[in-house]
């Protein structure tokens, strides 16, 4: 855990944020040219389903390289956020996404039941992204139906 040293404002970390999720739209480029990592301090964590818990930058970075090569496009539909603020580092982001996986395109809501809807919980502190845990469902193709008999039969074309 980081000592803190700067006050920052909800205003101050939502940007923090949102510079982290047009990075990774942007294939992990920040707006300065600089990596996605540089937004993370040293000893950063990064949660994602079904790959575990990312601990310091240099798995935080084989997270996002393993998990990133599965796509092949993503766009976050800033628009439509809900951001809700604690008063303290701790904020969460809610919104949808679409794009491209190595399995097929997705949209949130086509179908309904399918990927593209996502929340993460960060934790800002000194300009630093400390936490970002994400919570979304994986199977963004749309294929992991036979285990769940709401959705057996169905398919992410056929709804």
């Amino acid at each position: 855990m980081a000592i803190t040293r700067q006050t920052m404002t909800d205003e101050q970390r939502k940007s923090v944020a949102l510079e982290y999720l047009k990075a990774y739209d942007n294939g992990g480029v920040t707006s300065t040219g600089g990596s996605i990592l540089d937004l993370f301090a040293g000893d950063a964590q990064v949660y994602f389903p079904k790959w575990g818990l990312a601990n310091g930058k240099d798995e935080i970075g084989k997270l996002f390289g393993e998990v990133g090569s599965r796509g092949k496009s993503i766009r976050h539909d800033y628009a439509g956020f809900n951001w809700i603020f604690t008063g303290t580092d701790l904020f969460a982001c809610e919104g949808t996404s679409y794009g491209e996986h190595a399995d097929g395109p997705w949209r949130a809501g086509v179908p309904e039941w399918g990927a593209g809807r996502w929340c993460d919980v960060f934790e800002v502190r000194d300009f630093l992204i400390q936490r970002c845990f994400i919570y979304l469902d994986p199977d963004y193709a749309g294929k992991d139906t036979a285990r769940y008999p709401w959705l057996a039969g169905k398919t992410p074309d056929k709804g």
